[in-house]
């Protein structure tokens, strides 16, 4: 279970190393192969290889035709690519993809469960804020939450 905030920072090669934490089970479990794509909040997706081709098979299977489902085959799918963290835990994030989130030097990792975010850490602090701020002028609990016990 990937969980957890980490303040990192990418060095001059935008290189981030991964957490002490997760890294022995990211080498154990995948060999340390990782799969990197964008999300439409302005983050960055890095998934455990294993855990990627889950999702990608449902992707794959998206209509083409649908212009939303499309969207989404086009941003994750074609935005995918695949990384190796090497046994210092060191994963470097393509140009690309760091140009995206503005990742810069300092960034902030989040475990989501089956995944990582990579956030700009000031966009993620800035976001978190407003999440917050959000959550207390939405209303009552979406139905899927209600039994949802914390």
């Amino acid at each position: 279970m990937l969980r957890g905030v980490s303040s990192l920072s990418l060095d001059d090669k935008g290189r981030m190393v991964m957490p002490t934490r997760y890294r022995q089970d990211l080498l154990e479990d995948c060999e340390g192969k990782l799969l990197l794509t964008i999300d439409r909040d302005g983050c960055l997706l890095l998934y455990p290889l294993p855990e990627w081709e889950i999702i990608e098979q449902t992707l794959v299977r998206l209509s083409a035709l649908d212009p939303k489902q499309r969207r989404l085959q086009r941003l994750m799918l074609g935005h995918a690519t695949e990384l190796d963290m090497d046994n210092s835990g060191r994963i470097l994030l393509p140009p690309m993809l760091r140009e995206f989130a503005k990742l810069e030097k300092h960034i902030v990792l989040v475990g989501q469960g089956n995944k990582f975010e990579l956030w700009n850490e000031e966009v993620w602090n800035a976001q978190r804020l407003m999440w917050m701020e959000e959550d207390e002028d939405d209303g009552p609990l979406p139905e899927a939450l209600q039994n949802l016990r914390l």
